[in-house]
């Protein structure tokens, strides 16, 4: 059974904590996981979207890539009373 790279490539930022894309580029290279640059950013806009990971610029041509997990908000509902 094969995973699907969405959760391949979150197990390795959430497993770094933090990693820049180059750097995981390199590790799934490592793992036989080919992958051009534009799905690697598609999955990476993917997981943003989702609340998984948070992508910052840390030079023109480098990301940092973050699990951002309990970093977000939290909604709470509650019942109102009237």
């Amino acid at each position: 059974m094969k995973y699907p790279i969405r959760n391949i490539i979150y197990e390795k930022v959430k497993r770094a904590g933090n990693i820049t894309d180059t750097e995981l580029m390199r590790v799934l290279e490592k793992e036989d996981v080919s992958l051009s640059w534009p799905d690697f950013n598609k999955v990476m806009l993917d997981l943003e979207i989702y609340g998984l990971i948070r992508v910052s610029w840390v030079t023109r041509d480098k990301r940092r890539i973050e699990a951002a997990e309990g970093k977000g908000f939290k909604i709470e509902v509650t019942d109102s009373v009237d």
